[in-house]
């Protein structure tokens, strides 16, 4: 096998993980509150990078008082609010919904670059935009979609929205953080973070349901830790653009792993949504391919 196939083997698996987390979400959404799981998640995976860190002999860099500012706000947003924005919802909706918004990641992340940076729009990302969000109202206009579900849907695009606005936050330190270093932070600061409402949340006094206790623990030790080492070792093998197409996978995985796990019934809007939004991430990826051979030639 090569070196190249190697890597896509292992970015497929990272994305595959990354589905799996819908899954993991609807399980723990049933049996603990939203902070709660987000404390426990972390509290488990934190240890684990660490021990991961001083294997490999990784160091934190210095930090100026700005780049930890941004640390914060980033485990805030993506870490913490990507979490219990995508447990609420799940709560609400079906994971095959939640799966396909999931999938738009790339191209709101995107987006949200532009409008905060003020860039030009390219056509691409504009068409890309337009596909996402017909994507996403095709399962909006479903007969289910109303009320309660509706509501879940929001709160999984907003989760969305959270995980772009770290991508963006990302691109604002001005030190580099190795990845390993990097996902060790977020999970040190997101526990910080979500333990202090977790208090008030108090799940014990209600009780916590074992396949919810056994999702966060897969969520913490197979997407948090493995899902980073995956992606890792495969985005070493492959160019960024190849790496890119390999997050289409992520609401593919999703939504077959709700069929396949919790039964939930694929219907044609879901079908319909996954199709308009891996046209839009594989266009986006595309589009970034031929502006970088371009200015390359250039």
């Amino acid at each position: 096998m090569s070196r190249q196939v190697q890597g896509y083997v292992y970015l497929a698996l990272a994305m595959l993980t990354v589905g799996s987390t819908v899954i993991a979400s609807k399980l723990i959404a049933s049996g603990l509150p939203p902070f709660s799981a987000t404390a426990l998640r972390f509290a488990i995976a934190f240890p684990v990078l660490l021990l991961l860190m001083r294997a490999t002999g990784a160091r934190l860099p210095k930090l100026s008082r700005q780049d930890r500012l941004i640390l914060v706000i980033q485990a805030g947003a993506g870490s913490v609010g990507y979490t219990t924005l995508l447990i609420s919802g799940l709560s609400l909706t079906s994971a095959a919904d939640a799966g396909v918004i999931i999938g738009t990641l790339p191209v709101v992340s995107t987006a949200i670059s532009i409008l905060l940076l003020r860039e030009r729009p390219q056509p691409a990302l504009l068409l890309a935009v337009a596909l996402a969000t017909a994507g996403v109202l095709s399962i909006a206009s479903t007969p289910d979609a109303a009320g309660g579900a509706l509501s879940g849907n929001v709160l999984i695009f907003l989760a969305v929205v959270c995980e772009g606005l770290f991508i963006l936050l990302n691109k604002r330190l001005k030190t580099e953080i190795a990845p390993l270093a990097q996902s060790t932070l977020m999970a040190g600061i997101g526990f910080i973070v979500a333990a202090i409402p977790a208090i008030f949340e108090a799940p014990f006094a209600h009780g916590i349901s074992t396949s919810a206790l056994g999702a966060v623990v897969y969520y913490a030790l197979v997407p948090t830790v493995g899902g980073f080492l995956l992606w890792y070792e495969g985005a070493e093998r492959v160019s960024g653009t190849e790496a890119a197409l390999f997050t289409a996978l992520a609401p593919v995985s999703a939504v077959t792993l709700a069929f396949a796990i919790l039964g939930e019934p694929v219907g044609l809007n879901q079908i319909a949504g996954i199709a308009c939004v891996l046209a839009a991430v594989l266009g986006l990826a595309f589009a970034e391919s031929r502006r970088m051979k371009l200015a390359g030639g250039r």
